[in-house]
């Protein structure tokens, strides 16, 4: 076994060094904070460069390990039907606070608000159309990888996967070629994440630079909200889910801590993939449950951005002077779930799917987007860590339900360094 890395050789200790620093400069000296966002950008870039394809071998991979007859179809649409589930738990989280708190009353619509509001709407449109279907499907396969769209991956993994899968011991050479192609792709990803408190650091002091604590003060309650209802998911949903499916929350999210950093001062998703999928699989989740319900998740188990798009729908509405009634927030609950599927991997996504549902309810004022769009980029760092955790929560707990999760996960005092290499010795 390996001798324990000291303190500040962990990437953990690295992270927290970076956010404090981040803080301590965007604070202090906002403009030059202000500037270093490039820092951030440039990490989620070298990420983003490999992410698409890190899903393209993980599913593959996956699949074409797995024993025919057991229950591929059955774990699509159980995964489905987890995702809508907690999902909608998540939308009506957010339309419980808004109606107990009220954050929009006593609140103002600019009058100007639609200009700004105009161009998100526009895009939310042209997302949530009917061809949003056709858009799973890629122009060629190279595409897909080269274009970085998570769904029109997940597709073209599937399919391939499925016919390695179908092939069964004529596709062992090209299992095996994969097995060492995606060894070489997480290679590259530790050399990546040694940059990951560099790019902390920028985007904590982008974030404080560009917008300051004074920002937060007019809509510090829906804010305040947003991260409420975050923490209160946490708690209630995770936790119940964590308890259904035999496994320790609190042991769970300091295993992932990096992840929920990373996944929080950067606010992406994808940031925090790559690594997310490497601990699931030392966690002893199966690389096929992996591999589809992670990329799956990051489309349609978005529940951080759920809880907010509820929130700040109902914000608008009460800073209007509208009094929503049953029938049109349950309407809400059916038209955010068909809308948020079209926007999967757009930059802004939550807010553009927020624009695109509200256009579907011409009482709600489109100016008011502009009231939250200054603050949007410090609801963004929660809801995004609360999507990327969920991910990792559904598929402890869909691997367990399967039967794909083995039994020494998270459980006594194994660092995450033996646990990587206990994967590294099962595969």
């Amino acid at each position: 076994m390996a001798t324990k890395k000291p303190l500040y050789y962990t990437l953990s200790f690295q992270l927290a060094i970076g956010l404090l620093l981040g803080a301590a400069v965007g604070l202090i000296y906002p403009s030059f904070g202000a500037d270093l966002n490039p820092l951030a950008v440039g990490f989620v870039k070298l990420i983003k460069m490999v992410a698409g394809l890190l899903v393209f071998l993980t599913i593959v991979t996956g699949f074409a390990q797995i024993k025919k007859g057991s229950g591929l179809g059955r774990l699509g649409l159980s995964s489905l039907l987890y995702f809508e589930i907690v999902s909608t738990i998540a939308l009506i989280l957010g339309m419980v606070l808004a109606n107990i708190f009220q954050p929009g009353v006593g609140l103002t619509i600019p009058v100007d608000g639609m200009v700004t509001a105009a161009k998100f709407a526009e895009s939310g449109k042209a997302l949530s159309s009917v061809d949003f279907i056709l858009n799973i499907i890629p122009k060629t396969v190279v595409d897909a990888l080269a274009g970085g769209v998570m769904l029109q991956i997940l597709l073209v993994s599937l399919l391939f996967g499925y016919a390695l899968y179908a092939m069964g011991e004529r596709a062992s050479p090209v299992t095996q070629l994969l097995h060492i192609c995606s060894e070489a792709v997480f290679k590259v990803i530790d050399v990546v994440l040694k940059l990951a408190p560099i790019g902390v650091f920028g985007a904590v002091a982008y974030t404080l630079g560009k917008f300051g604590l004074a920002s937060l003060m007019p809509l510090a309650k829906l804010v305040g909200l947003v991260y409420l209802g975050c923490g209160l998911f946490f708690l209630i949903v995770f936790g119940t889910v964590a308890k259904l499916a035999n496994f320790s929350l609190l042991k769970f999210l300091r295993y992932i801590k990096e992840e929920m950093i990373i996944a929080f001062t950067t606010a992406s998703s994808e940031a925090a993939l790559p690594g997310l999928m490497k601990k699931l699989e030392s966690a002893g989740c199966s690389k096929g449950v992996i591999g589809f319900v992670v990329p799956a998740g990051y489309s349609f188990n978005l529940d951080g951005s759920s809880i907010y798009m509820t929130l700040a729908a109902m914000f608008i509405a009460q800073a209007a002077g509208l009094h929503l009634g049953i029938g049109e927030q349950v309407s809400l609950l059916f038209v955010f779930p068909l809308t948020s599927k079209g926007v999967a991997g757009v930059t802004g996504g939550s807010f553009v799917t927020l624009a695109a549902s509200l256009t579907m309810f011409p009482d709600i004022p489109l100016a008011g987007l502009a009231l939250i769009l200054g603050v949007d980029r410090l609801m963004d760092p929660i809801r995004t860590m609360t999507n990327t955790t969920g991910n990792g929560v559904a598929t402890m707990a869909i691997a367990y339900w399967h039967g794909q999760r083995s039994e020494y996960n998270l459980e006594g005092e194994t660092d995450a360094l033996t646990l990587l290499e206990i994967a590294h010795e099962k595969y």
